[in-house]
């Protein structure tokens, strides 16, 4: 399953005239008409097809991509790449140059 480029958010805010219960295509059909960027229709389409209840099924049912990196700037998570990982990889998943008694041990 694909994730949307979007937040729970921008979501809920394209369903603020739904009257609920309603459908999947009822929600698709509404965020359509209130204008919803693409990205937005595409997360309504990606949840199962069920009657909802509210905006808090909407909420929980809905995938949006999360935060990479929360609380990390781009050139953060580039100086974690050029170590080999990223934060929140233990050392031992993380690919280390080997040294060169290693390297010798393997001949």
């Amino acid at each position: 399953m694909t994730t949307a480029h979007t937040s729970v958010p921008e979501v809920l805010a394209a369903l603020k005239d739904v009257t609920y219960p309603a459908g999947k295509d009822d929600l698709v059909a509404a965020a359509r008409g209130a204008g919803a960027s693409e990205e937005v229709v595409r997360a309504l389409r990606g949840i199962p097809a069920e009657q909802y209840s509210g905006r808090d099924d909407v909420a929980r049912s809905v995938r949006v991509d999360p935060d990479p990196d929360p609380g990390h700037s781009a050139a953060q998570r580039a100086e974690e790449a050029r170590k080999g990982g990223k934060p929140g990889i233990s050392q031992h998943l993380r690919e280390e140059p080997r040294t060169p008694i290693q390297e010798e041990f393997d001949r």
